[in-house]
């Protein structure tokens, strides 16, 4: 009998024991330390190697591997060096006007457990400008001459001049690489390398796992030398589209959400209990970028987009206006240039092309464009005035406003066939010159200098300068806003660079729209920065009491 209620205690002691396991967070996590936080993406990062990608889906994963030597803060000061905080850099300082000398932390270390140098600093700087890796941010760094280590753990920074955003050059788009892993790899291979699907980092969380069409997983590095991150784990979840990325997250498949969009998207994720909406300052613009150049030979001008009078009389088929309060509401504006309301130099007050079907039709008539046939398509000289639109088939707001736009075109005699295709077909074509038109959205540095010079000057050709634009005004007006030294003098340059891109319709702008993620309620301090949504995360963290089965799974 004793034995007997011995094993009845026992085994009573057990159940309570295993009760008590199954509840508590499993695989080491406690506290604040725990969670699992599921982003729903809208497509698939192309690759995990920054000076490949720009791509701002390869970006949320990536900036949560690869550390930048400073960063900027919330307040988004690209002036001078106050609004950085330090990352891989200690501390910095100017050993003279065009010399900046950073400090590494010598704590730092990369997830193999080598430390970070300044040899990995200037062998990242190198990486960048070389032309065998073709990098879209090369042109940010185009005004630093050199980038050595006098030491170990002192890496500096020469400058060609001394201009107010010197800070930022050095620090805006350079992610420091592990020189001891790719110094092997040869350079023209590093878009294809194994590296760009397992990287090694250096940041607050460790690459797990890609598995393609499906998701990313991270998991945070306990050991990072700036404080454990504590969200345990982060999946990248992608999706087909923004639609079924919103569906995810009010069904709760998903934890967030970067932006919403329409009125009635954001309608819907307010009335889902779980979700807690977070506004912030867009960072995003849309354009219809025209190729200047001919897809079947880019060494040719374009047949119909060369001429500047093709270009202006479709800006002014298009009711800008009318077309953005009928998709987005009052939640986005019309850009008065291919810029962000998150730029100083946003100016309503610059002269753009006005909508104006009746001087559209003249202009056209005045070049020649006619409808011979009677088809409804002008004509000139044996060329119809057609041609096909790129927009991605993950992005529903884009695909809308193409066939919107393809209306508008039609009233002025210009037919337009839309090519639907996946981004990364969308962004191999844009950068080989293979496309008529396409609509892009940029995801703006949050400095114009750095942004404009990427997508609109010679020396973005081949990389996120789509469309071979080109205008020697242009590029003077840029070089005398980078170099002022004061806010009113670059303005004024800034305002000369964007009226000749108006008058050259260079573009359509579209929409820039205000941007509102949907995140969990269980998530706690939230803080999102609007050029670069995912820069704080590691900050984030999901408070004991409110983990939920998701958060206590265990790989």
């Amino acid at each position: 009998m004793l034995g007997d209620m011995r094993r009845i205690v026992w085994t009573a002691a057990a159940a309570l024991l295993a009760l008590a396991s199954a509840c508590r967070p499993r695989g080491g996590c406690s506290g604040d330390y725990c969670g699992t936080l599921v982003v729903a993406l809208t497509g698939e990062p192309d690759v995990l190697l920054p000076p490949i990608t720009e791509q701002s889906e390869s970006q949320a994963v990536l900036d949560q591997i690869f550390l930048k030597v400073a960063d900027l803060d919330t307040t988004l000061n690209t002036f001078g060096d106050s609004a950085f905080t330090p990352l891989i850099a200690r501390s910095w300082e100017w050993a003279d006007p065009k010399t900046l000398v950073f400090h590494i932390d010598p704590r730092a270390r990369w997830q193999d457990g080598t430390p970070v140098t300044a040899t990995d600093v200037a062998f990242s700087y190198d990486a960048y400008v070389d032309p065998k890796v073709n990098s879209p941010y090369a042109g940010s760094l185009r005004q630093i001459s050199a980038v050595t280590a006098r030491d170990s753990l002192t890496a500096v920074f020469r400058f060609r001049q001394h201009y107010p955003e010197m800070f930022y050059d050095a620090v805006g788009a350079l992610r420091v690489l592990p020189a001891h892993i790719l110094r092997g790899v040869p350079r023209e291979q590093w878009a294809t390398a194994a590296f760009g699907h397992q990287p090694v980092g250096d940041g607050p969380y460790r690459f797990v796992e890609w598995k393609p069409g499906d998701h990313i997983e991270l998991a945070a590095d306990s050991t990072f030398f700036l404080g454990r991150p504590h969200i345990r784990r982060l999946i990248f979840r992608f999706t087909s589209n923004q639609q079924v990325a919103v569906s995810q997250t009010i069904a709760g498949d998903a934890d967030m959400i970067s932006f919403l969009g329409p009125p009635d998207v954001v309608a819907r994720a307010r009335a889902a209990p779980q979700l807690a909406l977070y506004p912030y300052r867009g960072s995003v613009h849309t354009d219809l970028v025209f190729n200047f150049v001919d897809p079947a030979d880019t060494t040719r001008p374009h047949p119909l987009f060369a001429e500047r009078d093709v270009r202006r009389a479709l800006a002014m088929s298009v009711d800008r206006a009318r077309l953005l309060q009928s998709v987005f509401g009052n939640l986005a504006r019309v850009p008065p240039g291919p810029m962000t309301p998150m730029w100083w130099i946003w100016d309503t007050t610059l002269a753009q092309t006005k909508y104006d079907t009746t001087g559209a039709r003249w202009l056209l008539e005045r070049q020649g464009w006619r409808d011979s046939d009677g088809d409804g398509i002008r004509d000139k000289n044996g060329v119809k005035l057609s041609f096909h639109l790129l927009v991605p088939t993950t992005s529903g707001l884009r695909r809308q406003y193409a066939r919107l736009l393809q209306d508008q075109f039609r009233k002025v005699g210009a037919e337009v066939q839309i090519d639907e295709v996946e981004p990364n077909v969308l962004d191999t074509r844009a950068r080989t010159g293979q496309f008529d038109a396409v609509l892009a959205s940029w995801n703006t540095d949050p400095s114009p200098s750095s942004g404009i010079a990427q997508t609109w000057t010679r020396e973005g050709f081949g990389r996120s300068n789509w469309g071979r634009y080109y205008n020697a005004d242009f590029e003077r007006f840029l070089a005398q806003a980078e170099s002022s030294k004061t806010r009113p003098q670059a303005a004024r340059a800034w305002r000369g660079a964007m009226q000749v891109l108006n008058s050259d319709a260079a573009g359509i702008w579209l929409y820039a729209p205000d941007n509102i993620a949907a995140v969990h309620r269980r998530v706690a301090g939230v803080v999102i920065r609007p050029d670069a949504w995912w820069a704080l995360i590691r900050l984030w963290r999901i408070p004991g009491d409110r983990l939920i089965a998701r958060d206590r799974l265990e790989r």
